[in-house]
């Protein structure tokens, strides 16, 4: 069994900066948020599901999920988000594991957002938490997202905070410093679970 090491991070942390770097040592990335489009593409029961549930007008003219509808409608009902989670979280669940196990680098990535927050780092050998301080979230949100401060930091309100992702974490890279240094991080982090991979004990 590969060895999964679990990358999470809160927003604007910079995780799929991380997980490319990670990518360029020909690591498997099995990424959370690719498989939860992966299960409501056109043709898979996830999104005929949805459809039954809030009619046809929920897909846009092709056929695919019409995801500011989707968005707006669960806002504004919390049920109705619930019945969403339960109906995916284990489709994307099921997907993760599937995938792991197809993976031939010599560990994977699993890139879970909301890692700690879900209890999905039952699913990995080894938890990696990419740190940085709130006020360079902020800014890195808004810069990217093109959003107000107010709405990013209501957005970490929702998130699960750092110390409980620090608390949480086998090995941290923090990220408030250059591109150069990350790199350098990221290759150290490569070689030790190599090694780590190597070791008997890898696979439980």
């Amino acid at each position: 069994m590969t060895m999964v090491i679990g990358l999470t991070g809160g927003i604007g942390s910079g995780k799929t900066t991380v997980a490319n770097l990670f990518a360029a040592y020909h690591i498997d990335i099995i990424d959370a948020d690719v498989i939860a489009r992966e299960v409501v593409e056109p043709g898979t029961p996830g999104l005929q599901a949805i459809a039954d549930k809030l009619g046809s007008d929920i897909l846009l003219t092709d056929g695919s999920l019409n995801r500011s509808k989707l968005r707006e409608a669960i806002f504004n009902d919390h049920s109705l988000k619930q019945w969403l989670n339960d109906l995916l979280h284990p489709m994307i669940r099921e997907k993760m594991k599937a995938d792991i196990e197809k993976t031939t680098s010599a560990y994977c990535l699993l890139v879970i957002p909301l890692m700690v927050e879900n209890n999905l780092q039952t699913m990995t050998d080894r938890l990696l938490v990419v740190d940085v301080d709130e006020s360079v979230q902020v800014q890195r949100t808004q810069q990217r997202d093109n959003v107000a401060a107010e709405q990013v930091r209501k957005i970490l309100a929702s998130q699960a905070t750092r110390e409980q992702r620090l608390a949480a974490a086998d090995d941290v890279i923090s990220n408030n410093g250059d591109a150069e240094s990350l790199k350098q991080k990221v290759a150290e982090l490569h070689a030790y679970y190599l090694t780590l991979s190597q070791s008997p004990a890898a696979s439980n």
